[in-house]
């Protein structure tokens, strides 16, 4: 019986080595559906070469068609090329009168960070399905090869890697897909880490880059926050009782000090208060009155009277208006949508233990907005708020149902360890990146990381940073992005390019992890990937100059001072 299972994975493996081997070698294969993803694939398509976009997933475009509408973008004069591009093309969607289908056009005015903006040439607010419709458009326009739903072999072989270069990689349907130059644009880094590239998960100590905000963050984690004397024990005050769902022991460890702890995911739900689209607000069948009590405690520790006014930045969300009634709604106050504390396994999960993961995340936050909208210990201000609101009918038609999309917002996974690194001082301008390939221009952000218990047994957030100004209050400028950053070491692999799990800490990451850069980082990789086929040589050997050149020539912002 041994024998024989050798011959047949023998055989299999043979099989395997002569598909790899018949397989069409495209230029560039790029592994991901995300932002980056696509304006990579924009750009190789652009400069020549034919590339195929391999996207684990069945809907493209990640988090920028997965609710994330209210765009982070901190200085927009940070970015053209084909990011400018993407909001452009917005823009001219919503000029059309047919695309206002629940709203008048003179009705909408965008808010928060991006008010202001309405009549400028770009938008930087859009529905799901709008940022869907423009992406897909690129697709047919450039006539790009997407192969959706097509996962990774994450198991050993699935990546076939010789003399530090990636030959192919295989998928679980069993496809082999070969190439001269690779690039991984997913959130994750699956791609990059099956590669054997170095990478690392969580916050370094502060010790590691001369950094003050990594590492555990208690001191600064002053937002997003319960109220005093919340108690975390499931009976108040009694510490017998036992800690409530979701709280942790304060482990006692100096701020700074590193761990493998991850910040808080959650979906970006697209909501509408029109009443003839929306979707009211379900209880799960799975629904533990439990897993709420310490937004039930949070509440009644505010009053009624706190939120009898109505306003709605009071309340535990950020309700973004988007275009037609609809909204891009996310964390805020100190039990949200963020399920905090419950994704640390994910950037190294199998796909099994994801779904798993995403299940638990969308049980969770379907039931928070039951909850907010009709259960009766609830401030019923606050219910009449919510119960108004609910998902769409006409958004996410592809997901899992009732409105809810597929795309949980991955904050932060892994990270290259590359041959240069993002740090803090980037971030406050006290060093400048060698060969910019791109802008960055966000608050250094991280949001909270675990929930624990203070040595009063109060319940505290650990792990939010919101740092954008230097100690006289001045505002960090944006500053641009190292191309090492987005290549590994030279001995680990010599023909990939990783523009989202690129090589920065946590903290850096926190505030280059905006959409709107990587559809810039996106940009670059596909650029310097077809330049190091053209120039026959490693990513790591490229010469800056050729691609700075190029990029400033396709519109690509390196410098606020140039522009």
């Amino acid at each position: 019986m041994i024998k024989k299972i050798s011959l047949i994975a023998a055989f299999s493996a043979f099989a395997v080595n002569a598909h790899a081997h018949n397989a069409k070698e495209w230029d560039v294969v790029i592994y991901g559906g995300s932002s980056a993803a696509i304006s990579a694939a924009v750009q190789v398509h652009r400069m020549g070469l034919d590339c195929v976009v391999v996207s684990p997933d069945t809907r493209i475009g990640g988090l920028t068609t997965g609710g994330l509408g209210q765009t982070d973008i901190g200085n927009k004069n940070a970015f053209g090329g084909i990011a400018l591009e993407f909001y452009r093309d917005i823009a001219a969607w919503y000029r059309d009168e047919n695309h206002w289908t629940h709203q008048r056009r003179e009705d909408y005015l965008p808010e928060g960070q991006c008010a202001g903006t309405k009549g400028e040439d770009s938008m930087w607010t859009f529905e799901p399905s709008a940022a869907l419709a423009v992406l897909e458009g690129w697709e047919k326009r450039d006539g790009l090869k997407i192969e959706r739903g097509e996962k990774l072999d994450r198991g050993k072989g699935g990546v076939s890697v010789s003399n530090g270069r990636i030959v192919s990689f295989k998928t679980l349907s069993g496809r082999i897909f070969k190439g001269k130059m690779f690039i991984d644009a997913t959130y994750e880094g699956d791609l990059m880490a099956a590669a054997g590239v170095s990478y690392t998960v969580g916050r370094e100590d502060n010790s590691k880059y001369g950094e003050t905000l990594s590492g555990c963050q208690r001191k600064q984690a002053i937002y997003h926050q319960f109220c005093k004397g919340v108690s975390a024990y499931v009976k108040p005050g009694d510490p017998s009782s036992g800690l409530l769902q979701g709280v942790m022991k304060d482990d006692g460890r100096a701020d700074g000090t590193g761990d493998d702890y991850v910040q808080a995911y959650c979906f970006r739900m697209c909501l509408t208060d029109n009443p003839s689209n929306r979707i009211p607000f379900k209880k799960p069948s799975s629904y533990d009155e439990k897993a709420y009590e310490l937004l039930f405690r949070q509440l009644t520790a505010k009053g009624e009277s706190f939120y009898a006014a109505g306003h709605e930045w009071k309340l535990p969300w950020i309700n973004s208006r988007m275009p037609n009634r609809k909204t891009d709604t996310n964390n805020r106050d100190g039990f949200s949508t963020d399920f905090v504390g419950m994704n640390w396994s994910w950037p190294e999960a199998s796909y099994e233990e994801r779904e798993k993961i995403f299940n638990a995340h969308l049980e969770y936050q379907r039931g928070l907005m039951w909850t907010l909208a009709n259960h009766p210990r609830v401030p019923a201000s606050v219910r009449k708020v919510f119960s108004r609101w609910g998902t769409c009918k006409d958004e996410f038609t592809d997901g899992p149902g009732d409105g809810w999309q597929s795309q949980l917002y991955v904050r932060e996974a892994r990270r290259m360890v590359g041959s240069y690194v993002m740090t803090e001082a980037h971030c406050r301008g006290k060093i400048t990146a060698d060969k910019p390939i791109a802008m960055a221009a966000y608050t250094m952000d991280s949001h909270h990381v675990r929930r624990i218990a203070d040595k009063n047994g109060y319940v505290m957030n650990e792990g939010d940073v919101q740092v954008g100004r230097d100690e006289k209050g001045v505002k960090f400028p944006p500053y641009p992005i190292d191309y090492g950053s987005i290549i590994p070491k030279r001995e680990e692999c010599s023909n990939l390019l990783v523009p989202i799990c690129m090589s920065a800490s946590h903290i850096a990451f926190g505030s280059i992890r905006m959409e709107p850069v990587f559809f810039a980082l996106g940009q670059a990789a596909g650029t310097a990937a077809c330049q190091s086929i053209a120039a026959g040589c490693a990513v790591q050997d490229l010469p800056y100059d050729q691609l700075k050149d190029k990029l400033i020539k396709d519109g690509q912002i390196l410098s606020l001072k140039t522009r």
